[in-house]
């Protein structure tokens, strides 16, 4: 019954946008484009990277997440 779903930890983003899936989507995108560009080039000595290098979550519209504790109401508790 997925309309009577709650959240179980108060936690939620810190803005009204719907989705950061595109922005993901695209960061992802980039990452493997440069992985597979330095593994071609290194070879044998190839190290995977972190994908933090091309993406940070404090730049996406959601800008991180909010605590809300006690304080969190009905709205914020839904899914």
């Amino acid at each position: 019954m997925m309309s009577r779903s709650k959240r179980r930890t108060p936690i939620t983003g810190v803005t009204t946008a719907e989705s950061e899936a595109w922005e993901k989507a695209k960061w992802h995108r980039r990452h493997r484009r440069e992985e597979r560009a330095h593994l071609k080039g290194e070879g044998a000595e190839y190290v995977a990277r972190s994908h933090r290098e091309h993406s940070s979550p404090w730049t996406m519209e959601k800008d991180g997440k909010t605590y809300w504790g006690s304080e969190a109401g009905a709205k914020e508790m839904r899914k």
